[in-house]
């Protein structure tokens, strides 16, 4: 293995997330990327994925409060000097659907805040950005070695039909989730026209300075993409739905699925991984090229496009109790390999890819416990 990626705990090096630093958290991770460097693997490291210090969800909501901003830029800072030059890729901040679209939290938890429910994710989101790109930009004047850059996720998005109406979800979908990060950062400094219509009447808009520091605050395109998904729109229609609050697909106004239409035979798009612990995933390696030449054709990243999680979880797998069969991994295999198959073929096509990491050597073991807010058992 070439590479080791893997994500730094903020909470390990800064206990209550600001103020004194935890030597021994500083000295855990010396020791694991002295032995990566020792047998010649590349340590890639994420400095949050989704592990927020306790003490500053409840000093001022986490990623609600705008204090996130500095204090995250001073973790970062701590980090990015203590292994400069050892780490030649950087990721700031890991797939901020997952845990931006978990606000609110869940009711009893934590302090509460007066900050809308329907709101919550957009203020995270903004605090967010505002909070990558000012790390970005400490990291250039730090002169730190190798690229910096934002972890975006999400899947291909195709329209279930030719309607125009399932074009305006597609579009929508992409504006609501890649779009949300990627347009600020690759094309505008500011957000998609649709989420920005809603957005605007809350949030303060991005100044003119704030807009410069997003703009260009990712030396790659770096995504997670595990599969793709069809999009169709509300049987009320997308500006309708748009255009009424009190709509449950509002702010979104989209619907997905994994099958086909019923008029194109209602085929899943391809087989699908272990129900419980992964219900979201297919096989959908065909979409592969389509999905990278629309990251290229659409925000036109200059440091090319890197796919920095994909991966497979067999059916049943937690409940195999033999060696044949454990070892077996017929459709993770063939996975993998049509994925790698239909990335090389992007490239033929001049699509610029720079790398891409599997998730993981160990399985989706993780991850079921990331997901444990879904209902997932860990």
């Amino acid at each position: 293995m070439p590479y080791y990626s893997f994500s730094i705990s903020w909470s390990r090096i800064f206990p209550f997330g600001r103020g004194q630093i935890n030597e021994e958290g500083l000295a855990h991770y010396d020791d694991v990327i002295a032995t990566c460097l020792e047998y010649n693997v590349q340590p890639v490291v994420t400095l949050f994925h989704w592990d927020l210090p306790l003490y500053i969800q409840n000093l001022y909501g986490g990623w609600l409060g705008e204090e996130i901003i500095n204090d995250f830029t001073a973790y970062a800072g701590v980090v990015f000097r203590r292994y400069n030059g050892k780490v030649k890729h950087w990721f700031t901040i890991n797939e901020p659907v997952g845990f931006c679209y978990e606000y609110p939290l869940p009711p009893g938890f934590f302090t509460p805040t007066d900050i809308p429910p329907l709101q919550q994710p957009y203020v995270c989101g903004q605090h967010l950005l505002l909070a990558h790109a000012s790390a970005y930009r400490l990291a250039k004047r730090l002169n730190i070695t190798g690229t910096v850059s934002f972890k975006n996720n999400g899947g291909f998005k195709i329209p279930l039909t030719n309607s125009t109406e399932d074009a305006l979800a597609v579009q929508r979908a992409w504006d609501f989730n890649e779009g949300w990060w990627a347009d600020p950062i690759f094309l505008t400094g500011d957000y998609p026209a649709s989420l920005k219509a809603f957005v605007s009447s809350f949030l303060p808009p991005l100044t003119d300075v704030q807009k410069a520091m997003i703009n260009g605050s990712s030396d790659v395109f770096a995504h997670d993409a595990y599969t793709s998904s069809f999009y169709y729109a509300p049987d009320q229609g997308v500006e309708s739905c748009a255009d009424n609050t009190s709509d449950p697909l509002y702010p979104r106004c989209f619907l997905s699925s994994n099958s086909y239409s019923a008029a194109d035979g209602g085929w899943d798009i391809g087989p699908a991984a272990d129900y419980p612990g992964a219900n979201w995933l297919y096989k959908a390696t065909d979409w592969v090229p389509a999905f990278l030449h629309y990251i290229q054709d659409t925000w036109h990243p200059v440091g090319g496009i890197a796919i920095t999680e994909f991966g497979w979880a067999e059916q049943h797998e937690a409940s195999l109790t033999l060696l044949g069969s454990i070892r077996m991994d017929a459709v993770r295999s063939q996975y993998y390999r049509d994925y790698m198959q239909a990335i090389l073929m992007a490239m033929s096509e001049g699509v610029n890819v720079v790398g891409c990491m599997a998730w993981s050597i160990l399985g989706m073991c993780f991850q079921s416990c990331c997901w444990r807010w879904w209902g997932t058992d860990c």
